[in-house]
């Protein structure tokens, strides 16, 4: 039998907003409004005070370890935009807080979590979206779990969940892109690929050219898109929601973009990655190119840029306030938001302060003192 090609294919990078903040209109025809642009542009630069604080926050001890956003915020603002709030369920990783906060999660529970406070993992009522996640890879299997749900459900309703390019190179990863696409489940996969995964370049933790094929495998819509573009994050992540409504099953999205700042606050990336790296990508900032764009347009100002900083820094101000200055938690707390109805054992356990079940009793075996040997 002669050789045949039983299988090829293409993945194509999307682009609208360049880093000069020159526009491709014929592209971003029906994305974005203008209103909408400033919006978005307000909501990074809100993150990326948010940031700031947060830095200072763990420096001064008042906080635990923190990851900054800082050079990523356009995928979660674009993809925030493009989802649908109250609706669709968002399953973040750790650097997705605009996104969070745009879908109505209270800013200061973002600083509660990295306290070691857990009331910072209770979602509020209607907020439809998962505790953020620390281990890496997890919660895409989770998303897949939800989004199959809403699937069997019949609801009207897409799952986004976001990760790293480091988090493609995991087990979990695999699993939640097989059971998605042999389910077809609606679920997009969003990786934020920002070229490091902690201190390892991609280029050695993988052998891909670009993330965006792996998806292949699974026979998976899947594209690759300058992942500081706000225009091209919306379009990417609506275009996905969009297949993913009418049946078409789940996407894969890899965002190349780059984080700015360390991994985390317990990170030293000089010691792994050359200073002209990043400046290179410093160039290619979300925000500094989204301010080019609206300048040329006429949408900005010195002063209108002057009063959103100062409005930035209200807000985030007296979100570190709230978080700082909340009542301590009661060791009850422990119990209250673990089930939605408290098992009788753990009821008796939240009323005692002590175990129910186990400990009680001095005849329990193991329990009792054990002959010392010669």
């Amino acid at each position: 039998m002669p050789k045949k090609v039983v299988y090829e294919a293409s993945i194509e990078h999307l682009q609208i907003l360049d880093e000069d903040g020159k526009l491709d209109a014929k592209l971003a025809k029906d994305t974005i409004t203008d209103e909408q642009v400033v919006y978005l542009y307000e909501q990074m630069s809100i993150c990326r005070q948010f940031d700031e604080i947060a830095f200072k926050l763990q420096r001064s001890g008042r906080m635990g370890t923190y990851p900054q956003n800082k050079g990523q915020e356009a995928n979660a603002v674009g993809a925030g935009l493009a989802l649908q709030k109250g609706k669709d369920w968002l399953v973040p990783c750790y650097r997705e807080n605009a996104a969070l906060f745009m879908h109505g999660l209270p800013m200061h529970y973002i600083l509660l979590h990295w306290m070691g406070d857990e009331r910072g993992n209770q979602i509020p009522e209607g907020c439809l979206m998962t505790p953020i996640s620390i281990p890496i890879g997890t919660q895409m299997l989770h998303a897949t779990g939800i989004a199959w749900a809403a699937k069997l459900r019949a609801e009207d309703r897409v799952v986004a969940t976001f990760f790293g390019d480091g988090a493609t190179s995991e087990g979990d990863f695999h699993g939640a892109m097989n059971f998605a696409t042999v389910m077809q489940a609606p679920v997009i996969f969003y990786c934020q690929n920002n070229q490091w995964a902690i201190s390892v370049p991609r280029e050695i933790q993988m052998n891909s050219a670009t993330v965006a094929q792996k998806a292949l495998a699974y026979d998976m819509p899947t594209i690759q898109i300058d992942g500081n573009d706000i225009f091209a994050t919306f379009k990417a992540t609506r275009d996905a929601a969009k297949r993913a409504r009418e049946g078409g099953g789940p996407s894969f999205i890899e965002a190349v973009t780059y984080r700015l700042g360390d991994h985390t606050t317990a990170d030293d990336a000089r010691r792994y990655r050359d200073q002209a790296e990043v400046d290179a990508w410093l160039s290619k900032d979300p925000l500094i190119r989204t301010r080019k764009y609206m300048e040329g347009k006429g949408l900005w100002s010195d002063k209108r840029q002057t009063d959103l900083e100062e409005r930035a820094k209200r807000i985030v101000e007296e979100v570190a306030r709230t978080a700082l200055e909340i009542e301590d938690p009661t060791p009850a707390d422990f119990f209250d938001h673990m089930y939605a109805e408290l098992p009788a054992d753990l009821a008796r356990q939240r009323e005692t302060m002590r175990t129910s079940s186990l400990g009680l009793s001095p005849d329990q075996p193991g329990l009792k003192t054990q002959p010392q040997r010669a």
